[in-house]
């Protein structure tokens, strides 16, 4: 391989004269990077390192940097650049050099198979690499003759550790092949002679696993490189003497693992479900684990548990479809389906005592998607079948989702708590998708169960149960329209009654509450039962966001049957504004919700709420304004801007937002003279300027003044136009003064509503000449755009 040297260079290797390439600086630029500790030298080492690795120069510093008496380090990067150059530059070796080469990784390979353990790999995937670039035409029988070659008996490395060197260099073949740059006419190609290749790989395996004289480690490297070659979609029926022998190592705690992955990979194939008959025989092997399994809970043996539970569902998810259509085997994959059950109430409260059950959820859609797919006669037959094992998940679900005692959960992690909380919602998914499959009488089942908890005498119930019961309810309520459910009426009755002890109770009596406002709006008789209790959670800062997001609900669902409850929820509402109860991003949903509220009061009404609701923010603002800005100023004064806009926002008198909802929907009429928000804008717009005039160079405060005007627009439309004129007018000077992006998404917005109108064209058109004549300027200036303003998307209801 001398000769490469001549070779024309590869890309990146003119970075550096082609001499600095040599061993010894190769070995100085890995010592450097190795044991260097100036981060610097280390970067530049790497840097240089990886020229090097692309230099026509590597074909001969490689074989130099893999002789014995080199450390570890430095033979793993010779293997390196032989398999990069290899793998990234096959074009540039003369085909009269093809033997020579594979005979030298042979070579190397054998000497490194009682060597080190990373650099024989490294090596392997070069002949990998070679392999799959000579295949088929070059090298048509490559895999038969690597088993050949290191099967000779007059090698000089005994026959384990050839054994083991032709295990890796089988096992890093397919993975090499997954991964390879080849175009994808020759992948076909080779993909085809590897499939005709395995005939000469699976006897082999076959043959090691199980030898009784075998042992362990190569048994262990057998079934990797097993799960390696069912990877390149072997058919399923050519795997079943090792998948039955993978079975059999599961028994062997030192081979666990590499079974289960072997199995589940061999399952798991998209291909695999044309060969049912193989997979009706695996069911009895699976079922077979079911001893081992349960010893394994019993033991709090985890890895183990979670590895049968992983085989079990990798065959029931991947191929239900299949194995349902088999109609005279529908007792045993019943039984598999009870084994993935009992994997999904497995007991302990994940993820602190268990990891498995969460693996077992994307079956349960399976094969109710699966069920529901069939035709008419055949989904009656498995609904019968079915339909109390999914009332059964259901329960074993509810279970699960139950939190710890009040004592073992203060001592979870809080990444413990937020993977629990995850999974809670996963199991919230999982509900809302059995509703499909049992419909009414899953809500009815579990208000009885509900019910018969918080009235019964006999036992005293936990607030766990409760709470799990009310999630149930809650997920399905969500998402699915319950409006017609004869239960709601029931369970709204029994949601008073509820001791409420515990945060996570009283989170998921405020969220129950929120999925229900939608039914409240229909029944608006049923409002009084729960509305006390959303005000009253209201001044407690640890239920902030369930109750803040729930008030907002039932005010956005229930807004014209709120009236007479109107001054008790703008009170609870302002006291706990000003008590600063609640986080920013809740404050903003609490002035929404509000907004909702007074949308559908009398004018006169809104006003006086307006006016009691905002003054304590415009006296605080009209302090503000006055003071020398400084960082805690801005802070509140960004505050009280984003509480007016997130009010503005939803506060409509004419009900555009919903416009869409048809003319069936209950409105009052549209209120004659001046909107309230324009009312109240006009009013403290003095103000506005006033703090502008302070803050003009913050684009933070900018941003906030532009949210109040851009959130009123979109919400009033032509009702905003008094506005116009003195908008216009104030946002030409702020423009002009200092450019900023919101500025100009305000303006696009008033030029998309108001363009049209000829009694706003003039102020209209004074402000757009005005910003695109400073915006060309900054253009011709050569600065850079404030903001790539989006093509405008039409905000009035369409005609």
């Amino acid at each position: 391989m001398e000769r490469r040297e001549e070779q024309p260079g590869a890309a990146g290797a003119g970075a550096a004269p082609a001499l600095d390439f040599t061993v010894e600086n190769v070995e100085k630029a890995l010592h450097q990077l190795y044991y260097d500790p100036n981060i610097e030298n280390k970067n530049l080492a790497q840097k240089w390192l990886m020229q090097a690795q692309v230099s026509p120069q590597a074909w001969h510093f490689s074989w130099q940097l893999l002789q014995p008496d080199k450390v570890p380090e430095i033979q793993y990067f010779g293997a390196s650049a032989l398999h990069i150059k290899i793998s990234r530059y096959w074009s540039d070796i003369p085909t009269d050099q093809y033997e020579s080469l594979k005979a030298q990784l042979f070579t190397q390979i054998t000497r490194f198979a009682s060597g080190s353990k990373i650099v024989l790999t490294r090596l392997c995937v070069a002949l990998a690499s070679l392999a799959l670039s000579m295949m088929p035409d070059a090298w048509p029988c490559a895999v038969a003759d690597m088993v050949r070659l290191f099967q000779a008996e007059d090698s000089p490395v005994d026959s384990q550790g050839r054994c083991l060197a032709l295990l890796e260099l089988l096992t890093v073949l397919p993975e090499e092949f997954q991964t390879s740059r080849l175009p994808q006419y020759r992948k076909s190609l080779v993909r085809t002679s590897l499939a005709v290749e395995c005939g000469a790989v699976f006897p082999l395996l076959e043959q090691l696993l199980q030898q009784p004289s075998s042992p362990s480690c190569v048994r262990q490297k057998v079934l990797k490189c097993f799960s390696s070659w069912v990877q390149l979609e072997v058919p399923l029926q050519d795997c079943e003497a090792l998948i039955q022998a993978a079975f059999a190592a599961l028994q062997d705690s030192e081979l666990f693992d590499s079974s289960v992955e072997a199995i589940v990979n061999a399952i798991s194939q998209p291909d695999a479900q044309r060969y049912v008959n193989t997979l009706l025989k695996l069911i009895p092997l699976v079922l077979g684990l079911q001893d081992q399994l349960r010893q394994a809970v019993q033991n709090g043996d985890m890895e183990t548990s979670h590895g049968i539970c992983r085989i079990a569902v990798a065959l029931g998810e991947n191929h239900s479809r299949a194995l349902l259509d088999q109609v005279e085997h529908w007792q045993s994959f019943l039984a598999l389906v009870n084994m993935i059950m009992f994997c999904t109430g497995i007991p302990g409260h994940f993820p602190v005592n268990e990891t498995t059950s969460s693996l077992t959820l994307t079956f349960w859609y399976t094969l109710q998607d699966d069920i529901l797919s069939f035709e008419a006669e055949k989904q009656a037959v498995y609904q019968q079948v079915y339909r109390p094992v999914y009332f059964q998940l259901v329960d074993v679900l509810l279970h699960k989702a139950q939190f710890p005692s009040d004592e073992e959960y203060g001592f979870w992690s809080s990444d413990e708590k937020e993977q629990f909380r995850i999974y809670r919602v996963d199991i919230s998914d999982t509900l809302m998708y059995v509703y499909e499959m049992l419909g009414a009488e899953l809500l009815s089942n579990l208000y009885d169960k509900l019910g018969r908890l918080l009235t019964s005498s006999e036992e005293p119930y936990s607030w766990q149960h409760t709470e799990a019961l009310l999630y149930g309810f809650q997920s399905i309520a969500e998402t699915i329209d319950v409006n017609y459910s004869d239960v709601v009426p029931g369970l709204i009755g029994l949601i008073p009654r509820i001791s409420i002890s515990n945060v996570q109770l009283a989170d998921t009596v405020m969220f129950t509450i929120g999925a229900l406002s939608e039914w409240l709006a229909d029944h608006p008789v049923m409002i009084n039962s729960v509305l006390p209790l959303v005000l009253h959670a209201l001044g407690n800062p640890e239920l902030s966001i369930s109750s803040v997001s729930t008030l907002k609900k039932i005010c956005r669902e229930c807004k014209y049957d709120l009236p007479p409850y109107a001054a008790n929820i703008v009170a609870v509402s302002q006291d706990v504004l000003m008590k600063q109860i609640h986080k920013t991003s809740q404050c903003m949903w609490l002035m929404q919700a509000l907004g909702f509220l007074l949308s559908a009061l009398q004018v006169e009404e809104i006003l006086k709420n307006l006016h009691s609701l905002i003054s304590p923010y415009i006296q605080q603002l009209e302090k503000l304004a006055e003071e020398i800005p400084n960082p805690s100023n801005k802070l509140a004064i960004v505050h009280i801007l984003g509480l007016l806009s997130n009010l503005f926002t939803t506060l409509d008198v004419s009900h555009h937002e919903d416009d869409h909802e048809g003319p069936e929907l209950r409105k009052l009429p549209v209120p004659q003279g001046p909107n309230p928000v324009v009312v109240v804008l006009q009013q403290v717009f003095q103000l506005i300027q006033k703090v502008l005039s302070k803050w003009l160079n913050d684009a933070q405060v900018v941003e906030a003044v532009c949210a109040i005007f851009e959130k009123s627009v979109k919400t009033l439309l032509d009702d905003f136009a008094p506005m116009v004129p003195q908008l216009c007018e104030m946002l030409g000077r702020m423009y002009s003064t200092i450019p900023q992006a919101s500025a100009l998404d305000l303006t696009r917005q008033l030029v998309h509503i108001f363009a049209h109108e000829p009694a706003h064209f003039p102020p209209i058109e004074a402000l757009f000449l005005l910003v695109t004549s400073v915006t060309l300027t900054l253009f011709q200036q050569g600065q850079k755009p404030l903001a790539v303003i989006p093509a405008p998307q039409s905000l009035r209801p369409s005609a």
